[in-house]
């Protein structure tokens, strides 16, 4: 590894907002609002405010699991929010949620606020009773997993990601320190998928949901396109995994909403009704793993 000696630390950070590449009109060292914005509120019990990142799958593919059992209470609009565009500044998404990243729901049902994509899949597995065991060690264990992954998924998207994928140059250092990271984490789930169907035991719980569009999609070679440089054919129980996952209907309508980039086929901009899936051209017989 080569050494690049030549930047040291100011005494004292300052702001420069032409250094952050890609993403620099929108980062910055304070949170509030930067202008004034209310959000739309639709005709449905949930009301998400969303982008289809990885954290913004977790949450569409939670309801359409909950949908496709029949919980009618679970009919939501998820409402676009581009955060290329700063949307999540605005006054209305800043009062769902101070921290301003996506995804946000509102509960119209019982006037509740709910941020962070791990707090929103436990609201909903606990609010229907679906998806997460209702105590004993089975709970434990898909909680033991849902929350390594809100610590994990930081090392995967705003370290490996970022130094690989968006950095508008890249550091040999940066890259080595979270690409041997990611490759750790996906050994500690490529072993413990050795002896167990899903990450809580035998039954698909928001474990999954929460873990799969992060290293699923990590797997599948779409997320950063970094399958070859990090050799993921070599998880074969990771591989086995997110391919049982990504086959459930439930997956392939909640990867879709809010997305704004790919195949016609595979982006809902924004979804209010079921039928709103029936407005997309049709999708390959087998959509490609």
């Amino acid at each position: 590894m080569s050494e690049d000696n030549s930047y040291t630390p100011p005494k004292v950070w300052t702001w420069d907002k032409d250094t952050n590449g890609k993403w620099s009109s929108i980062n910055r060292p304070i949170a509030g609002p930067t202008h004034d914005k209310e959000l739309p509120v639709g005709k449905h019990p949930l009301q998400l405010y969303s982008l289809a990142t990885p954290n913004g799958q977790k949450v569409t593919i939670m309801l359409e699991e909950l949908l496709a059992l029949g919980v009618t209470e679970a009919e939501y609009d998820a409402w676009l929010i581009k955060i290329g565009d700063g949307e999540q500044f605005g006054s209305g998404f800043v009062a769902h949620n101070p921290n301003s990243k996506i995804p946000a729901m509102f509960d119209t049902t019982t006037g509740s606020r709910v941020f962070e994509s791990g707090a929103i899949l436990l609201y909903l597995a606990e609010k229907f009773g679906k998806f997460l065991p209702a105590s004993g060690p089975g709970r434990t264990e898909a909680l033991n997993w849902l929350f390594w992954l809100q610590g994990s998924a930081p090392y995967l998207g705003g370290g490996f990601g970022h130094f690989y994928f968006y950095a508008p140059f890249k550091i040999e250092y940066a890259v080595d320190r979270f690409a041997m990271e990611t490759k750790r984490q996906l050994d500690v789930l490529d072993r413990e998928l050795a002896n167990k169907r899903y990450l809580g035991g035998d039954e698909y719980t928001i474990a999954d949901m929460c873990t799969w569009p992060w290293y699923g999609n990590l797997v599948r070679g779409v997320q950063y396109e970094a399958g070859e440089f990090l050799s993921v054919h070599e998880y074969e129980n990771v591989q086995r995994w997110a391919r049982e996952i990504w086959e459930r209907p439930a997956v392939q309508r909640g990867r879709k909403v809010n997305k704004v980039n790919g195949e016609d086929w595979e982006k809902l901009a924004e979804r209010h009704d079921a039928s709103d899936f029936d407005t997309l051209p049709p999708s390959p017989d087998k959509p490609e793993f």
